[in-house]
């Protein structure tokens, strides 16, 4: 099996998907760790609210990686999300990439973000001091 997909209600660990996606057949294992920040737009973020449709989603990041591995020599991909409450700080998803080289790996793994943030059906909202907003980056 060389393909690891998660939505955890709990917390995400880099480390566990460098080490899942380790082997001596690879040179190179890119990462991508995407955080909770404090602002958006200039607007003090308190918190966000990820919400899934968990089936549709589990599918959705195995088709990606799916197609990352038939697009790149991969040895292994986990692709990792949360959902529920997260705090500033706190990790929203994590993606790791292992190949031969280093370049596949890098292209890899910008394919599995920004696919990831298009096709998959997460949704985020951003609560505020002064409201809340559904932010439409997921369909």
């Amino acid at each position: 099996m060389k393909i690891d997909i998660q939505l955890k209600h709990g917390s995400l660990s880099p480390q566990q998907c460098i080490d899942w996606v380790s082997s001596p057949r690879v040179g190179g294992i890119d990462v991508f760790v995407g955080t909770v920040r404090e602002q958006t737009q200039g607007r003090p973020v308190l918190y966000l609210d990820f919400e899934a449709y968990e089936p549709m989603a589990v599918a959705e990041m195995r088709k990606i990686a799916e197609t990352a591995c038939e697009r790149w020599p991969i040895e292994r991909i986990a692709i990792h999300h949360r959902v529920g409450k997260l705090e500033i700080g706190d990790l929203a998803v994590v993606i790791a990439v292992s190949t031969p080289h280093r370049k596949a790996a890098f292209d890899a793994c910008q394919y599995a973000i920004d696919t990831l943030k298009k096709t998959v059906p997460i949704w985020k909202k951003e609560v505020f001091t002064d409201g809340e907003v559904w932010v439409a980056a997921h369909p």
